[in-house]
């Protein structure tokens, strides 16, 4: 941290880590999901306990439960969107998309799709 000796007063009730945020300066605390399987194998208070966690999902993938939950929520915490393209004239392809996160602008989904793609383009409808 090239901080060779330094005193600290502190004048309100922080923890080491909130200390260590402030001198780097550049750390980032990145959202996260706790994913519990297999709750078919434990006890329904041990699900309902575990259930109840902060940023947790209790999902059994042998029966098939609270996965399309989960799929949501990773994809809610990660800001995703899926955007559909589509010729003039057409339907528009519901197979495919690009997965972009939200807030990415026009010019960004036309790089992606070809580097010139951004030259040539006129305008856009979004919906």
């Amino acid at each position: 941290y090239k901080i060779f000796n330094a005193q600290v007063l502190f004048r309100d009730d922080y923890t080491s880590d909130e200390f260590i945020d402030v001198v780097v300066g550049r750390r980032v605390y990145m959202p996260c999901l706790y994913v519990y399987n297999k709750i078919d194998q434990v006890s329904i208070e041990e699900v309902d306990r575990l259930a109840h966690l902060p940023n947790s999902i209790v999902i059994s993938c042998n029966m098939k439960l609270n996965i399309d939950y989960m799929l949501e929520s990773i994809w809610g915490l990660l800001n995703l969107i899926r955007v559909y393209t589509k010729k003039r004239g057409e339907k528009p392809d519901f197979e495919g998309g690009l997965i972009v996160r939200s807030g990415t602008t026009i010019e960004h989904v036309c790089r992606m799709v070809h580097r010139t793609m951004v030259d040539q383009f006129k305008y856009a409808l979004v919906w």
